[in-house]
């Protein structure tokens, strides 16, 4: 018996990182129901500032076009569009750095290993934002992005292992995230090899999805009732109701 509807967005435009998303919601969440969708328009992969802010945009016009479901998942290390789309959605939204970040600081302080050099600043940011910047110790970033790395497989694996290293002894960090929508498993992988407390960003987002199915949705706030011009059909009425 189905426990609820959930809906992926990947917020990045690569079609293999949405069916890397949806093998996983459909592994971790057995007795929901998975839709996903990938972001209409956007950057291949998320790596920067203006990336990142397309990419709210883009999940907002995701979402308009999809079916109503209980809990939306933000498919991107990053969560862009989060606090948009929950001024907007009657469902519970999550993403996968918030919900990493709140179970990384149930243990301690945390340290953070992704990819993409620009991500520093933009995590820092976020991090401040959901309330755990006392609780962030430190970010390891490798030059490469998430789908570089993906690319790369078992060298990337071990480059990442050393990084979980260098960030454990660097920070001495209760817990540690592995960031990236593209690296989904990854983070478990390198937990069990390094013994290490290491969270894997998606299975985290999978784990806060699952726990909020059956639960009363919330309330939006809905918009401010100013008129917009120049977006998509779907997203404007959506923005009406």
């Amino acid at each position: 018996m189905s426990t609820g509807r959930v809906l992926v967005i990947n917020p990045n435009t690569t079609a293999t990182v949405t069916d890397l998303l949806a093998r996983h919601a459909r592994a971790a969440l057995p007795n929901a129901d998975i839709d996903t969708i990938t972001a209409p328009f956007g950057a291949q992969y998320i790596s920067s500032e203006v990336a990142y802010t397309v990419a709210g945009h883009a999940v907002l016009d995701a979402w308009a076009v999809a079916a109503p479901a209980h809990v939306v998942l933000i498919g991107c290390f990053g969560d862009p569009g989060l606090h948009a789309l929950r001024e907007v959605c009657p469902a519970h939204v999550v993403g996968l750095a918030s919900a990493s970040m709140s179970e990384a600081a149930a243990r301690g302080r945390f340290a953070i290993i992704t990819g993409g050099q620009r991500w520093q600043a933009m995590l820092e940011r976020l991090a401040v934002v959901e309330g755990f910047a006392g609780a962030l110790a430190g970010i390891e970033i490798l030059p490469q992005s998430g789908l570089d790395l993906q690319a790369g497989g078992e060298a990337a694996i071990a480059l990442l292992g050393e990084a979980c290293l260098r960030a454990r002894e660097r920070w001495q960090a209760d817990g540690l995230i592995l960031g990236g929508a593209a690296l989904a498993g990854w983070g478990d992988v390198l937990a069990n090899r390094l013994g290490l407390p290491v969270i894997d960003s998606v299975s985290a987002g999978m784990r806060a999805a699952s726990g909020l199915l059956g639960t009363p949705a919330p309330q939006p706030a809905g918009t401010d009732g100013v008129a917009y011009s120049g977006i998509s059909a779907a997203l404007a009425h959506r923005l009406a109701q």
